[in-house]
């Protein structure tokens, strides 16, 4: 019998480390910052797009993403009636050569930590000893503002990885695997993958671990904390049903309004880990 059997090593340990995404995750509600530099920018090109408009290729490098928004039908045919012809390639690289400066002007202002999401990655990392990675569509440049901004509301994570670090960020795995290493954490079970975006979803599967969509204050429901709580409780869980659609039909193991309801998450996912389960599909 020995001979037609090998034996395989199996993970029965628990989570080892969380990577969040950034805007609409861990800070930034509705993911504003984003959607207002990039009408800033259309708009001095004399072509202005809708927050809509911004928010379909949300989660991808942000060159990638302005060349998503040129090459919508509706877009490119009001940069036509403009400019008299569609935008180019080096329409769109000049946009994004432009993208920095307007969107370091708009962090400061857009960027503020989620509430209770302080208080719950300090939970993570002591009641469940987990490292916390970080992945983001923002580049090196704007991480390092933003990251100083985060760390004087108390959000420090162990790990930083930007889409300009990587030949291709979300949906390929490419950011969680660069924290893995920083974090040196493996196997990739033992890693939980947080994003708001369906891309960020897709990474996470790519990579083989668990993962959490957020949908509440996210990029799909579109809100500030302020304008959640003055909203039609209906109309809001109307929207925040769709995201949660969304993110389960990327492919998510769970989904949660906000980052704050990830313990319950863990608990359920360190279950399956001690029995030798790996994510499913």
């Amino acid at each position: 019998m020995g001979s037609n059997f090998r034996n395989v090593p199996v993970y029965k340990g628990p989570v080892q480390a969380c990577i969040f995404d950034w805007a609409g995750t861990v800070c930034d509600a509705g993911v504003f910052a984003p959607v207002l530099t990039f009408q800033q920018l259309f708009e001095e090109e004399g072509v202005p797009i809708t927050s809509a408009e911004v928010r379909k290729p949300m989660g991808v490098h942000k060159r990638l993403h302005i060349r998503a928004i040129c090459d919508l039908p509706e877009v490119s045919e009001r940069w036509r009636l403009k400019h008299g012809k569609a935008p180019t390639t080096d329409d769109a690289e000049r946009i994004y050569s432009k993208s920095l400066e307007a969107t370091l002007d708009l962090l400061p202002a857009n960027s503020k930590m989620i509430t209770g999401v302080v208080d719950t990655m300090n939970k993570l990392r002591s009641d469940y000893g987990v490292k916390i990675g970080s992945s983001t569509g923002y580049t090196s440049e704007i991480m390092a503002r933003l990251k100083v901004q985060a760390s004087a509301e108390g959000y420090t994570p162990d790990s930083y990885v930007t889409s300009d670090e990587v030949i291709s960020g979300r949906p390929t795995p490419s950011m969680i695997f660069l924290n893995m290493i920083r974090l040196n954490v493996y196997p990739s079970q033992a890693v939980v993958k947080v994003d708001d975006t369906t891309s960020g979803i897709e990474a996470g599967i790519h990579a083989g671990c668990w993962t959490v969509g957020i949908a509440k204050t996210g990029n799909y429901v579109g809100m500030t904390e302020a304008e959640m709580s003055a909203a039609d409780p209906k109309e809001l869980e109307a929207k925040v049903e769709i995201a949660r659609q969304n993110l389960y039909k990327a492919g998510a193991h769970y989904v949660i309004d906000t980052t704050v309801d990830l313990p319950g998450v863990l608990d359920l996912i360190n279950q399956r880990l001690a029995l030798g389960l790996k994510p499913g599909v």
